[in-house]
């Protein structure tokens, strides 16, 4: 297929889960035989943080003001045999109308922010890049979040088909790595800065550094306040570029998975760090929500803690034997259901549900 995808960011990871999402997802798709053109906007905050300029499963064009992508949008409604729309695509409405007017394939929304999107087409009707009498008109409504929300997509929304597409972790990149000295530590978290995620954070993270005050704990993130104080066993890395992920995760004792409160609310909604970590053979610690169990199994491929107390007992008292092989498990289910081999295949089979229901009708 040829696959043009309009989409927050592909070529920088900094600050947010759309790039790898989509890198994992093209990469996979491209090595499928799967020919996919990228449009995003050149934003200045991802210009200066652009780790992967030019991928090599992709060609990626970068636009300025809305005029500057016209070209593109009309190659793209004559060229593509799917289109696919991200959440957060700065111009999605008027992309959105300009593909159903002229695009002769099907057209994808593919949400990778689903809670947010729906809690604001709820009490709004619409975002940057999706209005809620749009989805009627979408091929497939494509979700990162599973569980009960796709029904009220169907229900309350239109959606003709509303399905899980979780995010994926790719294993060439994502495996087992050799420690490095610099990521060192008991525990350590990957994750921008949120406010409605900062109370869990200080009570699984910060907190419990207190009562380690020997051991280094790490925290990697963009965006937050600087007047937020961290005990001196907390070490703060601003970025870690994507390719030192790997590393990141196997240098730490234990690696901390948050999920933010609209998300928990749905349920049903991994966070690419929570399947790459996982690939990686780490051992997970994460906040409880509805769905997770289903993903991973609590206690054999994921710990839970929902306070302080509970992560400092998790710390002290989980043997060597027990981490290393919560590990191993995690890494295995990942494998065997999450990889971005097994999503592309996934996307393949909606597409062709979508192709025979337009022969059939």
């Amino acid at each position: 297929m040829n696959i043009s995808i309009l989409g927050l960011t592909i070529t920088s990871a900094w600050g947010n889960g759309h790039a790898t999402t989509f890198r994992s997802l093209c990469a996979a798709l491209h090595t499928r035989g799967h020919q996919i053109r990228f449009l995003e906007q050149d934003a200045p905050w991802y210009r200066e943080h652009r780790d992967l300029p030019a991928p090599s499963f992709c060609e990626v064009t970068l636009f300025g003001e809305w005029p500057e992508a016209q070209p593109w949008l009309h190659a793209a409604a004559g060229w593509s045999d799917l289109v696919i729309i991200g959440s957060y695509f700065p111009e999605g409405l008027a992309a959105a109308d300009y593909l159903f007017a002229r695009a002769h394939c099907p057209v994808f929304f593919y949400d990778i922010d689903t809670p947010v999107t729906v809690e604001r087409l709820r009490t709004a009707g619409e975002t940057e890049a999706l209005r809620a009498a749009d989805i009627p008109r979408y091929d497939a409504y494509l979700s990162f979040t599973g569980g009960p929300i796709l029904d009220e997509l169907k229900r309350r929304f239109g959606a003709r088909r509303a399905l899980p597409l979780y995010c994926s972790v790719d294993p060439a990149a994502h495996r087992p790595q050799p420690a490095d000295p610099r990521y060192g530590c008991l525990l350590s978290y990957l994750g921008t800065y949120a406010a409605d995620r900062q109370p869990k954070l200080d009570a699984l993270f910060v907190e419990p550094a207190g009562s380690f005050p020997g051991d280094r704990f790490l925290l990697a993130g963009a965006q937050y306040p600087e007047s937020l104080g961290w005990p001196d066993n907390v070490w703060r890395f601003e970025h870690i570029p994507p390719a030192e992920h790997p590393s990141f995760y196997c240098s730490s004792r234990f690696t901390l998975n948050l999920t933010r409160t609209s998300m928990v609310a749905a349920g049903w909604s991994p966070s690419v760090r929570l399947f790459e970590a996982a690939a990686c053979g780490a051992a997970i610690i994460s906040d409880g929500w509805p769905g997770l169990a289903e993903l991973l199994t609590p206690g054999k491929e994921v710990l839970l803690a929902e306070n302080t107390a509970d992560m400092v007992r998790l710390l002290r008292q989980t043997t060597e034997a027990e981490r290393r092989a919560m590990g191993q498990a995690a890494r295995a289910r990942v494998l065997a259901e999450h990889t971005s081999a097994q999503r592309a295949g996934e996307l393949e089979a909606v597409v062709a549900g979508v192709q025979a229901c337009s022969e059939a009708g």
